[in-house]
């Protein structure tokens, strides 16, 4: 990235790509200007064919504490159309993660309220330290969401879930997250970094072909009706099986679930 202020690092580390929200002075909050640089981080490692998982979080202890109080209230006095950029802009980062290829992994610290929670709820598997403090905090400063919230939690939680959830700006640790629905695993603090790694080093190391088809399965299998998904399933095992040359038995195979 270029400009002035880096607001994003991107970096490869072998198959796994790795995405940091750099403004650690102000909780990684969202400006306009780290909402762009994350789309083309996301754009741009996702295209790659040699990695297998990307891994996005926040510098300085926090995943992301929202939208930048600063600059919303410069973008609001320039007019409709500048605030309206701000939104569009984070969501197409957000938008972005569903479309390439491969799962995007939010390691989730820290604080994790308002845009910072909507963006862990567009990734594909969050994992959070015990200690993460997540919110969807916008009520209480008077605000209604404006990065997926109302969208997104309750096709996550479900409408009773989310709207008590948005409703009350009740703050969730990390094991809550993992209680409803919001995070794969929650980890102590002092093993998180290790787990992490442990993690994606483990998905970075998979077949990338059967990474891609199941993450593909799942997005559209959800966007249609279950018999669609179905059918869509089975065409890409045949197709997996035909093309891959994998073993259809190996699915089925006892020693791995002995081992």
């Amino acid at each position: 990235m270029s400009g002035a202020e880096c607001t994003v690092a991107a970096v490869i580390d072998g198959a796994i790509g790795r995405i940091t929200l750099n403004r650690p002075e102000r909780m990684n909050a969202v400006t306009v200007a780290l909402a762009s640089e994350l789309a083309a981080a996301l754009h741009d490692l996702g295209r790659r064919r040699d990695l297998n998982v990307i891994v996005l979080r926040g510098s300085g202890g926090n995943f992301c504490a929202g939208g930048d109080f600063d600059e919303v209230e410069q973008l609001r006095a320039q007019g409709p159309a500048a605030l309206k950029f701000l939104f569009t802009e984070f969501r197409r980062a957000c938008d972005t993660i569903a479309e390439i290829d491969v799962p995007v992994v939010a390691a989730v610290d820290g604080v994790a309220a308002a845009g910072g929670f909507e963006l862990m709820q567009a990734a594909d598997i969050v994992l959070v330290s015990d200690t993460a403090r997540i919110a969807d905090n916008h009520i209480r400063f008077g605000m209604i969401p404006g990065g997926g919230s109302t969208a997104r939690l309750p096709r996550l939680v479900g409408r009773q879930q989310a709207l008590a959830l948005l409703l009350s700006g009740d703050r969730l640790s990390g094991g809550e997250a993992v209680t409803r629905g919001l995070a794969y695993r929650s980890c102590p603090a002092t093993d998180f970094e290790h787990e992490v790694d442990t993690f994606v080093r483990e998905l970075a190391g998979r077949s990338r072909q059967a990474v891609v088809s199941i993450k593909r399965l799942v997005g559209t299998g959800l966007a249609g009706s279950l018999d669609a998904a179905l059918t869509s399933e089975t065409d890409a095992v045949v197709r997996h099986i035909i093309g891959s040359g994998a073993s259809g038995t190996a699915a089925f195979d006892s020693r791995e679930v002995r081992s």
